[in-house]
């Protein structure tokens, strides 16, 4: 079994965010993290998770994905991600550019969810949520282009 940690971040909402995550495999752990100038904390959520799977090597191998995020976990097990996917407005939907980059990945993957309470206690996430923050904070700050490119054709 993976576990795969995550949490996102940003500060404002848009504002610099990040993501972190914690990848899992017996004693071997490996974190995960980046910064972005220009974001969503929805957005960092979704991201966390889909770093996550795409840098696991061993897709074969069943992952156990723990996150605070009801966004991600709601719209994955309620199955509104895939609902989404079918209707024709789906490219109007916020964070479609990750959502469909999500899918991808999932799709090759054997992937199960389980929420945590966040700012709880859980160790893991109370991790993931310092390298999120650590990286919306002090960069580097990547452009989301997802974002910032959605966010110029509405301006």
């Amino acid at each position: 079994m993976i576990y795969l940690f995550t949490d996102g971040s940003s500060r404002g909402n848009p504002g610099p965010g990040g993501y972190g995550a914690i990848l899992r495999f017996g004693q071997h752990e490996k974190e995960l993290t980046q910064g972005f100038r220009l974001t969503t904390n929805n957005r960092m959520e979704l991201l966390a998770v889909i770093i996550g799977l795409e840098s696991i090597t061993r897709p074969e191998l069943p992952i156990t994905v723990v996150t605070d995020s009801k966004y991600v976990v709601d719209a994955v097990e309620k199955k509104w991600v895939f609902g989404w996917m079918n209707k024709p407005d789906f490219g109007k939907k916020a964070n479609e550019d990750l959502w469909r980059r999500f899918v991808k990945v999932y799709r090759q993957r054997n992937v199960q969810f389980r929420w945590v309470r966040g700012h709880n206690g859980h160790p893991e996430n109370e991790r993931c949520d310092q390298l999120a923050v650590r990286s919306a904070v002090h960069g580097p700050l990547l452009i989301d282009e997802g974002y910032e490119l959605l966010e110029a054709k509405r301006a």
